[in-house]
């Protein structure tokens, strides 16, 4: 048996199957992110894509294909840059979330959303625009 590292859709099918479940709740996820401002949508579609790409040929050819989220995830793995206007969306988002979360946690919570944003905004700030 070889040391080499397992690529792409190999591994025992409990792993597979791993990768599309941990596929399908970071896509779930990036969806229930569009209609929420706390979650941004673009990490966890590019999460999602990679675990596919781990677990599963077919989950991984239909969101490539998908009208909406499979260019931002093909341009993500041509350039490794995120389109100016889906930053520019995702912060604007995360930014009213974390503000409306200030409002409506009690005064122990109300820091964590914005601190995880803020994770995730500066993580999307050192990306490449496209």
């Amino acid at each position: 048996m070889t040391d080499a590292p397992l690529t792409s859709r190999q591994g025992k099918l409990w792993q597979r199957l791993l990768w599309v479940l941990a596929g399908l709740l970071s896509l779930l996820l990036g969806v229930v992110g569009i209609f929420l401002p706390l979650l941004p949508t673009t990490p966890f579609v590019l999460l999602a894509a990679v675990c596919f790409a781990r677990g599963s040929a077919r989950c991984e050819a239909w969101l490539l294909g998908h009208p909406r989220f499979g260019p931002m995830v093909r341009n993500w793995r041509d350039h490794r840059a995120i389109p100016l206007r889906a930053k520019q969306l995702a912060w604007a988002m995360m930014t009213f979330g974390s503000a409306l979360a200030a409002y409506r946690l009690p005064l122990a919570w109300c820091w964590l959303p914005a601190a995880c944003c803020a994770c995730v905004a500066a993580w999307m700030w050192r990306l490449p625009t496209r």
